[in-house]
């Protein structure tokens, strides 16, 4: 393959990422998820009430509570141990979360029992649960269906206590007392006692979701305003900015054209960093802007490093072409050795840590591939081009001297 040939690939390939970015992007405002810490929201901690309770109950746990959390329809929730005994959950855009936090917090174990108090049957047999009204007086009902194990053994339970009452409780709470009249064949049945359709929607959704393996009580409700995340939002952008503006000028003071280079090659950077984060669907979080600003650092080292190098080769006496190839060469192995480093940190910090730590770590280590592939790849593509095509071919717009 010859050097033009290279050439064409490498712009072919930088033009595809930059189309399937702008693709992921638009509409900028609806691209990208917001965290909690941006978008507003609510942050439930909650602690098991037991002192002692293995892992493996506490992520039995884990995983109802994100069953009920995705019942409630939320963007982006955060479900995430913290700890032996504790579970944070984040539920972006949820203003008012009584209802939420009633949801994600009962236990949910429902049981029928006979006159005697004795526990006949437990909802691990359930197979579905909606709420309704009931035809004949309009009251709030929850319908429910089992699985074929658990029909079977309401059918048998049903048969021995005829003309018997059995108890349906909810949390150890009673919801009704009926009589049994006959057999109750296919695991098919109602339950009333709810004050209101929006208690038996609640409840409904909470037995879909399964029964907590041990009993969670809330100990942290905090709440993030939209206002406070709006004002987040505009102070990270006009830091980001500043910040940008800021190294664009002093690229261009000391480097010239090829400085010049470097903050095209940012500009590509950024679209490509946050096209990469839209197509992912993840969500971004201060933290993880932070990761991201921390990354355009990085870039900005490697564009020092490779144009230090290009003046030095300058100085040795190679030509202007020559220098460019041989810097971009030589400071390669020094801009992978510190990337990988830092990455090898990140990947750390995305193993052992939860939440924000996480997404620092992933939104940093999307932006370390990304600068690496425009400080390498975009800078050195865009200087060819002008190299060749002689449209600049001057030593000092390059910022370069024997001397």
């Amino acid at each position: 393959m010859t050097w033009k040939q290279k050439r064409m690939l490498r712009l072919a390939s930088v033009l595809i990422i930059l189309v399937l970015s702008a693709y992921f992007l638009y509409p900028l405002n609806e691209s990208i998820n917001l965290g909690l810490d941006l978008q507003g929201g609510t942050q439930v901690t909650l602690e098991a009430e037991l002192e002692e309770v293995d892992a493996d109950t506490m992520e039995r746990a884990m995983v109802v509570i994100r069953r009920r959390v995705d019942e409630l329809g939320l963007d982006e929730p955060v479900v995430q141990r913290e700890g032996d005994r504790r579970i944070i959950v984040a539920l972006p855009g949820v203003e008012d979360p009584n209802q939420a936090i009633e949801t994600i917090g009962q236990t949910a174990q429902l049981e029928f029992r006979n006159e005697d108090g004795e526990v006949l049957l437990t909802g691990e047999y359930l197979s579905d649960a909606r709420a309704g009204h009931e035809a004949q007086f309009n009251r709030p009902i929850i319908s429910f269906e089992m699985t074929r194990e658990g029909g079977r053994r309401f059918a048998e339970i049903t048969r021995q206590n005829i003309g018997r009452r059995i108890g349906i409780y909810l949390d150890d709470e009673k919801l009704t007392n009926p009589v049994v009249n006959e057999e109750i064949p296919g695991g098919e049945g109602q339950i009333t006692g709810f004050d209101s359709i929006e208690e038996a929607q609640q409840r409904a959704l909470q037995l879909r979701a399964g029964a907590l393996p041990v009993p969670i009580e809330i100990i942290e409700n905090r709440t993030v305003g939209p206002t406070l995340g709006a004002t987040a939002i505009d102070q990270s952008v006009r830091a980001a900015i500043i910040g940008l503006s800021l190294i664009i000028l002093f690229m261009i003071f000391s480097y010239k054209l090829p400085g010049l280079v470097a903050a095209i090659s940012l500009v590509i950077y950024s679209v490509i960093v946050m096209g990469i984060l839209a197509g992912l669907n993840a969500t971004l979080t201060l933290p993880g802007i932070g990761g991201l600003l921390l990354s355009i650092g990085m870039a900005v080292d490697a564009n020092v490093i490779i144009f230090e190098r290009i003046k030095y080769e300058y100085r040795s006496g190679k030509r202007l072409k020559t220098a460019v190839n041989t810097g971009f060469k030589r400071a390669f192995k020094t801009i992978l050795d510190s990337n990988i480093t830092t990455l090898i940190t990140a990947a750390i910090l995305a193993y052992f840590g939860t939440g924000i730590i996480r997404g620092f770590a992933i939104t940093l280590s999307i932006g370390i591939i990304a600068s690496m592939f425009t400080a390498i790849i975009v800078a050195k593509l865009i200087m060819d081009l002008v190299i060749d095509t002689k449209l600049v071919d001057n030593e000092k717009i390059f910022a370069l001297s024997r001397r």
